[in-house]
């Protein structure tokens, strides 16, 4: 069934309320028809145009839920996606305080575009031919949802749990890279808390950038030079709580950390 316009626009308006009171609201799924994913994007869409609307400038995509251990966590058997905007790119130095990210966990990895994709069904090659480079990343993931009670329609709705990214400062070409077998190590705390291969993101990392610029140029959204997509995570994620410093080291792309205040 298809969920009513009604319900749509209150979903949208749970989580706005969620973001600007700081506090985690109810599951929206129950708003949604079961199984309507396009509700939930639409949901997620609403959202995001009121964001644009506002003055606030995309500055890419992310993508979730391409790790098959980050869908255990959360009994969810596919990938989806959402915006990132201007003010949610980071530089490493900035301290994360605490009402910059709800519920946050953390995860690693990203690739920035120097062409635009605007080919109707773009594969891996397009991407390839688009990619300037990859850089070490660490995405700052938080959801609106309490505790984390989310199903499929909840995170996408949620704008795929899109929090902040923290972007690295050695950019590396693709063609140095071998994105596959690259392992990740993050740590919190000088401690070891997950650990990954690209392998882990649906087979290699550009498999799930492919993924998001074919649905993005489905949808009449192509993706843009310059934008940056974090791919996804390399293996699972890993709760941060306020005075934790994470690291992610990447082969072949290096390290990267953040501090939470």
């Amino acid at each position: 069934m298809t969920t009513p316009p009604t319900r749509i626009e209150e979903a949208a308006a749970v989580l706005r309320e969620a973001w600007n009171t700081r506090t985690p609201c109810r599951p929206v799924r129950d708003l949604l028809e079961p199984g309507d994913i396009d509700a939930a994007y639409a949901v997620q869409w609403i959202n995001t145009e009121l964001r644009i609307k506002a003055g606030e400038r995309l500055a890419g995509r992310k993508i979730g839920l391409t790790a098959r251990a980050v869908q255990q966590q959360f009994g969810i058997d596919q990938p989806d996606y959402g915006v990132l905007f201007d003010r949610d790119v980071w530089r490493e130095d900035q301290p994360i305080g605490p009402g910059d990210a709800m519920q946050p966990r953390v995860e690693a990895d990203a690739i920035v575009l120097e062409r635009s994709i605007t080919v109707p069904r773009p594969g891996v090659a397009d991407l390839l031919r688009a990619a300037a480079y990859a850089l070490p990343a660490i995405e700052v993931v938080g959801s609106r949802i309490a505790n984390w009670d989310i199903k499929i329609q909840d995170t996408i709705a949620d704008n795929a749990s899109a929090q902040l990214v923290v972007l690295g400062g050695h950019p590396v070409p693709l063609d140095r890279l071998d994105l596959e077998l690259c392992g990740m190590r993050l740590s919190v705390n000088g401690q070891t808390a997950s650990i990954g291969i690209g392998a882990a993101c649906l087979g290699n990392p550009l498999n799930a950038a492919a993924w998001l610029a074919a649905r993005m140029a489905a949808v009449g959204l192509p993706l843009q030079a310059g934008d940056v997509i974090m791919t996804g995570a390399l293996g699972p994620m890993v709760t941060a709580r306020a005075g934790d410093t994470v690291e992610v080291r990447i082969g072949g792309l290096g390290a990267l950390g953040c501090r939470f205040a």
